[in-house]
Parts: C-alpha cells; structure tokens; sequence
C-alpha cells in the first residue's frame, strides 16, 4: 500500500491497469488498497470506463509526503544548492528548514551532514521569479495557454517544458501567431499570467534541453563568428564558464570548432580568453575583429591605432 501511494504521488494519473503492473498484483488488490488509502483519509478520487483510473488529489489535509532515504538526501541537496541562486534562495531556506523538522531521526543527520559539508557560492544576476517558474509550470503541466510581454510586443503561447541552463531558466513553447517553436528566456518575460483557455498539445520537436541548447547556439546574434581552436574539443568544453551543446565541435584529436553568437562583443572576448589555446577566427560577422581589437585594447591600457591614411596598407 505504501508502494501504491508512492507511484499515485509522483504522477497525476494512473490506470488501475498500470499500477497493477508496476506493483506485480491484481486490479483487484489495487481497489482494495486505494479503498484502505481513502479509509485513512487519502484523497484518492477514480473514474471508470475504457480511460478511468486514479488520481490522488491534493488538499490540505493531506498527510505527509513519503519520501525513501535516498529522496529525502536528493531534495536536501538539491535545496542546499538552490540557497544560492538569486531569486529562490529564500524559499529554498525555508523549504530546506521545513523538510528538516520532519525527517526522522536517522534522516535528519544524514541531511545536516549535506548542509555542513556543502558551500553554495551566490551568483548575482537575473533570476527567474519563483512564483512565475510555477505558473509556467502549472500550464506546462495543464496544456493552458499563457500571455506576457516580450521585448514590447504581446505574446501567447502554448508552453510546453521549462529548461534551466546555468543560471538561467527558459521556456519552450509554440506560438501560434508565428507557426513554430520558439524559446523566451523567463526572467525577460513582462506580466505573465494563464489565459484560462486550453490548447492540445503538439508534438515536441524532439527533447526539450537539446532544442533549447540549439536554439540559443543557432540564434540570430549581432556578432558571430567561428574559432578554430589548437586544442582538443573535450579540453576546450572544460575550459567555458558555460559550455551549449553544439558549441564545441571536434575537427580531429587536436582542433576544434567553437562557435561564437553574442548581441555584445563582451561574451565572445570572455569565451576566446577562456579556450587558453591559439585560435583563427573563420566567418566573423561584420565589425567584430574591430570590436575585438577595442576589447584588447581597453583590456591592456592602451588606445586603438589611428586609422590607416588612404592607400596605406
């Protein structure tokens, strides 16, 4: 019965069928035992018909969540190591405190000895907003369409999975209005709220987290380029504070290629100074080996050469 309840909490629905499955019984064993979960007071609603099943439904007298040993260590862990990002670092005390105080005994030092032994390093910078990450969550989850603002012009979308990357959370969703899948970075998003109406969900194109990657290394930047790298592609991915895939791209057992994409020259300074290697620059967008040249130059102390007299080379 643990075991039943257990799977019911880690997904919305189940067909008896498929409980009966994972848990090696009858249907008739599982009816009886989410009859003996509603008896202690679980909320355990169920339909009948060719796509009946159960659902476990929340409410707020609920009893507690079972987590086994290594669950609990998992949450402990990944909530330690939320405590230092920039806009859930509150809450994730708060839940980390809350999961302590009721752990059983033998838990409860296994999960402080996480929390001695890890140092979380607080990085500034733009941070989803939890109470947004939920709401698109929540519609991810309910195939509910969502409205914002993006870069001054109003959008809806039908949101379909939220991918972290570093510091940063982003969106894939399909909009309508342009016929394709598209990736918003959430921390940009202005007013996001759930329309209400719902959509039926469309094939992803393909996992999530690698879409996302693509899309942001294929994006249509201002500077552009491409870095043959003296050095292995392994060592180079190493190497980046934060390394897409797709990015690095081995040429043979000592070159590589890195692609480069920024709005700002800044990046793409930081990202040839990190490889630590001799590079060629191969297909660089217009006016960026001059903004290059400016970093350089600000970087030493000195000031960019005048230009050239006319006909001199």
């Amino acid at each position: 019965m643990l075991r039943l309840l257990s799977l019911m909490q880690a997904r919305r629905d189940w067909s008896g069928a498929e409980l009966a499955q994972r848990l090696g019984v009858t249907d008739r064993t599982v009816r009886r035992d989410v009859e003996r979960l509603r008896e202690l007071g679980y909320p355990v609603t169920g339909t009948t018909g060719t796509a009946g099943g159960y659902r476990l439904a929340s409410g707020r007298d609920l009893p507690p969540l079972l987590l086994d040993d290594d669950e609990a260590v998992a949450v402990a862990v990944g909530l330690r190591t939320a405590a230092g990002v920039a806009g859930v670092a509150e809450s994730s005390t708060r839940a980390l405190a809350k999961l302590h105080r009721v752990l059983p005994a033998r838990l409860r030092h296994r999960v402080a000895a996480v929390g001695d032994a890890i140092a979380v390093m607080a990085v500034d910078g733009p941070a989803a907003d939890p109470a947004t990450l939920g709401l698109l969550a929540a519609a991810c989850r309910d195939h509910e369409v969502v409205a914002f603002t993006h870069r001054g012009a109003e959008r809806r979308v039908e949101p379909r999975a939220l991918v972290t990357a570093g510091r940063r959370w982003y969106l894939l969703a399909h909009d309508p209005s342009r016929g394709d899948w598209r990736t918003f970075r959430v921390d940009r998003l202005g007013s996001p709220r759930a329309t209400g109406r719902r959509f039926t969900p469309r094939p992803l194109p393909g996992d999530p987290a690698e879409h996302v990657a693509r899309s942001l290394t294929t994006a249509p930047y201002r500077h552009t380029a491409t870095a043959r790298v003296r050095a292995p592609a392994d060592v180079v991915r190493a190497r980046l504070p934060f390394a897409l895939p797709g990015r690095v791209e081995p040429v043979d057992g000592d070159t590589c290629l890195l692609r480069l994409g920024a709005d700002t020259v800044g990046p793409i300074a930081a990202d040839l100074a990190h490889v630590e290697a001799d590079y060629t620059l191969e297909d660089a967008s217009p006016g960026l080996l001059d903004a290059l040249a400016g970093v350089a130059a600000r970087l030493t102390g000195g000031r960019p050469a005048p230009p050239a007299a006319p006909g001199s080379r």
